[in-house]
């Protein structure tokens, strides 16, 4: 195939994807707004992409650029001139990270444990899923949705190796209190995972939740979302040289050269990296100021318009450019169906589970594009939702549930999870669905491993070579 043809067949592809830019889709994307941001990320990629950060010294200008980088960020949250740091490729590898660093810290710990509390991000139990260490959950107020100090400490043992707190959490946008959890840790090793509001909150004058919290030894910051960086760019940063040393690997039981690593990846192209380098540069402190007000500006109207339309509720009180919103018990239509009906208004708006005391609900991540859009956006919304209430609750057949939620995932085949997922619409060769709510409110009966299961089955069935 020329060149041609193939861009023209990439960009057929690509009009089948959720829209990235103008603010519409309020998950996984993050939007500045400013078209000149994305076409300087994209040269400067292009600039970099084939080098490789496996070795500084023989590409010293993805160095220079690290360095750039993690400085930029450290004196954004607080960091002290003994603050170090690393570039992956998101914030899962920072958190995993972090989490690696604090086990491998304490080789006299024969069973480490981390504590969280309910409302961290799911990276950490990957953390604890691959490295070995159990994952200490502590119920978080059924309020207000923030970790309670107290109940954090009382959970920290002689095995605990790290405990962890978000800067907001990703789920409702709250920011937990750090400073008052910190005062309670007792030498214990501290991560704030501020992947999401780390380039936000200290332009909204958020409070102190970074290094200039004392006990804070690592926090994690993605430049890809509040940065508006292109993906995947994420840094995580150590108090100071030493707690950053057991995050690195090195061997040199093999005839090839000795491997030095800083992240968990060896091969790490420059592109990201550079591309990130030239927006931070481009856009500068002034400049993010303006767009995080206008992400926040746009949050809060946002905010207001959802708390006046009847029968939805905001969860919590989000401080920073994330929300969620539930519907009351008695209104009388269905979540999952306000968010198919937004989708075919062009809005994508992110269907959450319920787990513990959070109800279901819809997660809205607003950025900077938000701003300007609000009106038609919480227009869009309440016409959804009286399209929602004229269908009605969408109802799970009771004998369904009642089957649903006695399997045993452990057990299961594949043949039976096929059939399984067939009868939730995710089966055959029909494509992806376009409409959810039913299929939702199916998998909301299911149990939480259930629920992982049958997803993870419907992601192999995705994932097959064409």
């Amino acid at each position: 195939m020329t060149a041609e043809d193939v861009l023209a067949e990439l960009r057929e592809l690509r009009a089948g994807d959720l829209p990235t830019h103008g603010g519409r889709t309020l998950a996984y994307v993050y939007d500045s707004g400013l078209s000149e941001v994305d076409e300087l990320g994209a040269v400067a990629h292009a600039l970099a992409s084939s080098a490789n950060g496996l070795d500084p010294t023989a590409f010293p200008s993805l160095l220079r650029m690290e360095n750039d980088l993690v400085g930029t960020a450290a004196r954004l949250l607080g960091g002290t001139a003994e603050t170090v740091g690393s570039v992956t490729s998101g914030g899962t590898e920072s958190c995993m990270l972090a989490v690696l660093a604090a086990r491998d810290a304490r080789p006299d710990v024969s069973s480490p444990t981390i504590v969280l509390p309910t409302t961290a991000h799911a990276a950490f139990h990957k953390a604890a899923h691959f490295f070995g260490v159990r994952a200490v959950p502590v119920p978080v107020d059924p309020v207000t949705f923030r970790a309670v100090p107290e109940a954090m400490a009382a959970a920290v043992d002689d095995s605990t190796v790290l405990v962890v707190a978000s800067a907001p959490s990703y789920a409702h946008g709250v920011l937990d209190p750090v400073a008052e959890i910190a005062a309670l840790l007792d030498g214990v090793r501290f991560h704030v995972d501020a992947c999401i509001g780390g380039w936000v909150l200290p332009y909204l004058d958020g409070g102190p939740f970074g290094f200039d919290v004392p006990g804070v030894t690592s926090v994690s910051v993605d430049l890809h979302k509040y940065a508006y960086c292109p993906k995947g760019v994420s840094v995580l940063l150590h108090a100071d040289a030493g707690l950053r040393r057991s995050q690195y690997f090195a061997s040199a039981d093999w005839p090839g050269y000795t491997m030095l690593n800083t992240t968990l990846q060896s091969t790490r192209s420059g592109g990201p990296l550079a591309a990130a380098w030239a927006v931070v540069r481009h856009v500068g402190d002034e400049g993010y100021a303006k767009l995080a007000a206008a992400a926040r500006e746009a949050a809060v109207e946002i905010r207001a318009g959802v708390e006046a339309l009847e029968g939805l509720r905001v969860l919590g009180d989000p401080v920073s450019t994330l929300l969620a919103f539930t519907v009351d018990a008695d209104a009388g239509f269905d979540l999952f169906t306000v968010a198919d009906e937004m989708r075919e208004r062009g809005w994508y708006v992110q269907p959450q589970f319920a787990h513990e005391s959070s109800p279901a609900n819809l997660h809205l991540t607003v950025t900077a594009a938000n701003r300007g859009s609000e009106t038609e956006f919480l227009a869009d919304l309440a016409a959804s939702v009286e399209a929602a209430r004229e269908s009605g609750p969408v109802v799970v057949d009771p004998q369904v549930a009642e089957f649903v939620a006695a399997l045993d995932p452990a057990t299961l085949t594949p043949e039976q999870f096929a059939g399984l997922l067939a009868a939730a619409g995710l089966g055959g060769e029909a494509g992806l669905p376009t409409r959810m709510a039913e299929i939702n409110a199916l998998l909301a009966t299911a149990p939480g491993p259930l629920r992982e299961r049958l997803l993870l089955e419907f992601l192999g069935a995705l994932y097959t070579a064409s």
